[in-house]
C-alpha cells in the first residue's frame, strides 16, 4: 500500500509561482512512475508531469517550459514547481504512483 499527500496548493496572481509537495509511504520500491495530474472543474483528469524510477521525466505540452518535476529520495517526495502560472492552470492537482495510488488533491486557483 501506498500513501501520498499533496500539500503546498492555493490562490496566485498570473505569472507567479507555486511549488507543490508529495509526500509518499508505503512500498514506493514497487513504483515505476510518480506524476502530478490535474483536473479542472467540468474537465476530466489531465497528465501535467511523470517522473520515472530511470529519471526520464515527461510533461504536458502546455506546462513545457514553465513546471519541473522532481524528487527527493530521501525524502520520499515528490515536488511540482510551476511558474508563469496562467488562469488556464487552475485546477485540484493530485499527485498518483502508477496511476494506482492516488492523493487527496490541492487546489491551485490563479487569478487574472
Amino acid at each position: 500500500q501506498v500513501q501520498l499527500v499533496e500539500s503546498g496548493g492555493g490562490l496566485v496572481q498570473a505569472g507567479g509561482s507555486l511549488r507543490l509537495s508529495c509526500a509518499a509511504s508505503g512500498r514506493l520500491f514497487s513504483m515505476k512512475a510518480m506524476g502530478w495530474y490535474r483536473q479542472a472543474p467540468g474537465k476530466q483528469r489531465e497528465l501535467v508531469a511523470l517522473i520515472y524510477s530511470s529519471g526520464t521525466i515527461n510533461y504536458a505540452d502546455s506546462v513545457k517550459g514553465r513546471f519541473t518535476i522532481s524528487r527527493d529520495n530521501a525524502k520520499s517526495t515528490v515536488y511540482l514547481q510551476m511558474n508563469s502560472l496562467k488562469p488556464e492552470d487552475t485546477a485540484v492537482y493530485y499527485c498518483s504512483a502508477d496511476r494506482q495510488y492516488w492523493g487527496q488533491g490541492t487546489q491551485v486557483t490563479v487569478s487574472s
